[in-house]
């Protein structure tokens, strides 16, 4: 048994596999080790994850998530999963690949993550080649729910917003200017709030100001992302993550604009990145 986990900032996907079935499914708060120590995110596995946990007879740990781009990061991941499972082998790799994996699989193509983060690259069919780096929250994170959430929040803000916008926004949410400031520069995971706006956004969009927001986000991750992949115009644009799937059509239009051609557009890469792990359990199997 293998278990898999593909961890955003705002949840985390477990699955127990073996090379014909998923035996279990678990989900849990999303963990980005850019914000959180490894005494955080053990206490994540201990409260949230163990105890929906029947199979305990675990060979090894394939984690994929959001903020695991250093050595140092991807430790404090490490070190908290073999606390929570000491007798599994343990791998931590990039959200990216797991990205690259479930939409792409053995071909070349520009995989993309469009959730509550954002991040893109160009994949070779076995390998990352090439990475636009994803600069954050605070000075990236292009094509995102937060960035989208920012765009909004500032023109509330600033008062850009109609009345009539701005008062259903101040009510959904109870919005304050210290409610807004200490939520975002107050919390663990800023971009996990500001991502929340997404669904008064979407429900929205029909809104001429909303609609041109959703448009100037994915523009500028075509512009400052997408677009600078060799190749870009003639492999497939694919897309994972929420905002990219409850987006489509928004993004459709951008992506034309820019003469890019899109492949797959799936709100999860769960189920991709099963089938690539029971490929190679199967390979493994065929070999031994």
């Amino acid at each position: 048994m293998i278990l898999i986990a593909d961890s955003g900032s705002t949840k985390t996907d477990w699955r127990i596999i073996d090379a014909d079935n998923v035996h279990e499914q678990a989900f849990t708060t999303g963990i980005n080790p850019q914000y959180l120590e490894t005494e955080k995110i053990y206490a994540i596995f201990e409260n949230e994850l163990l105890p929906q946990l029947k199979e305990k007879n675990i060979h090894a740990i394939y984690y994929y998530g959001a903020g695991c781009s250093s050595p140092e990061r991807n430790k404090r991941v490490e070190d908290a999963l073999r606390m929570a499972f000491p007798s599994s082998e343990v791998y931590v790799d990039h959200d990216l690949l797991a990205a690259a994996r479930a939409v792409c699989g053995h071909q070349p193509g520009i995989a993309c993550i469009l959730g509550t983060g954002s991040n893109s690259c160009l994949y070779d069919g076995r390998n990352i080649v090439d990475n636009v780096p994803s600069l954050g929250f605070l000075m990236g994170d292009e094509g995102s729910g937060a960035y989208m959430g920012k765009l909004l929040i500032k023109a509330y803000l600033y008062r850009e917003l109609p009345d009539e916008l701005a008062q259903s926004l101040k009510n959904r949410y109870n919005l304050t200017k210290n409610g807004i400031i200490d939520a975002v520069y107050g919390s663990d995971i800023p971009s996990r709030y500001l991502a929340t706006f997404a669904k008064f956004m979407h429900e929205k969009r029909k809104n001429p100001i909303i609609k041109e927001m959703i448009y100037e986000n994915f523009e500028e991750f075509f512009e400052r992302h997408v677009s600078k992949y060799e190749g870009f115009g003639q492999l497939p644009v694919n897309f994972v993550g929420s905002i990219a799937f409850f987006f489509a059509d928004t993004l459709k239009l951008v992506a034309k604009k820019y003469g890019a051609q899109i492949g797959v557009i799936i709100q999860s890469p769960g189920e991709g990145l099963v089938n690539y792990h029971q490929e190679l359990l199967k390979a493994q199997g065929a070999q031994a």
